[in-house]
């Protein structure tokens, strides 16, 4: 949906969206009473006047799993053949040690703390999940597995969206602004890995405004700004934007 086309509205629960006819793209947190369009929700609601859209961009609440969604984990209980991991969900989900490992494991012989142990962090994605157990997790994929170095930055999970930016958009502004790398986890979990120090905090910062900021039409102008503003202040760039 094109920024140009739709109109933003930030909204609370109960509060009219909109009347008239609609196809409604965020059912979770937008419902139809009385004719009229209700949020559910605190968010941003998206009105599509020419293709008649409502879509929801929620503003608060936790992280429900879906299939294939990449997650930032940390293991925090060790069983015989899998690993229990925190991924910010009403369940811990279930890393198997055949799916880690590519081979079956013989409990009597192997002890899987050897290849991760409580508090070790994993980045992962959601194979099952269908709300009546747990998640189970699969490390198998490019780019998945232990992570062994970086910071992770917790954000609301549902202000993901914003980090990522439209078609990637703040995604790529913020590595190419930090020289970052940054793999943002639909969980709220990012991991970043930065040239060095000042950049690291710099974009830690980046994020946080990004997350405070998620309902401020504008964010990436201003993000871009507020980048550029500390790289100057801490000497990284002159004044006229090139490297010092």
């Amino acid at each position: 949906m094109s920024s140009k086309e739709a109109r933003r509205v930030l909204v609370v629960p109960g509060e009219v969206i909109c009347e008239g006819e609609f196809k409604v793209l965020s059912p979770n947190y937008i419902v139809k009473v009385d004719g009229k369009y209700v949020a559910t929700a605190i968010g941003l609601a998206q009105i599509n006047d020419d293709s008649r859209e409502l879509s929801f961009i929620p503003l608060e609440g936790c992280y429900v799993p879906q299939v294939d969604d990449i997650v930032i984990g940390y293991v925090v209980d060790v069983g015989l053949t899998y690993w229990e991991v925190d991924i910010r969900a009403p369940f811990t989900a279930t890393l198997y040690a055949v799916d880690f490992l590519g081979r079956p494991v013989n409990p009597a012989k192997e002890d899987l703390s050897s290849y991760l142990s409580t508090g070790d962090t994993v980045i992962a994605k959601v194979e099952v999940f269908d709300r009546s157990r747990g998640p189970i997790i699969t490390t198998k994929g490019k780019g998945l597995g232990k992570v062994i170095q970086g910071t992770i930055v917790e954000i609301s999970p549902v202000k993901v969206a914003r980090v990522i930016g439209r078609r990637g958009s703040m995604h790529q502004l913020l590595r190419s602004e930090t020289g970052c790398d940054i793999t943002v986890a639909r969980n709220g979990r990012i991991l970043i890995s930065c040239p060095n120090k000042e950049l690291e905090d710099i974009l830690i910062m980046a994020i946080l405004k990004i997350e405070r900021e998620a309902h401020i039409p504008g964010l990436t102008d201003r993000i871009k700004e507020f980048i550029i503003r500390e790289k100057v202040k801490r000497g990284l760039i002159s004044g006229e934007g090139k490297a010092t």
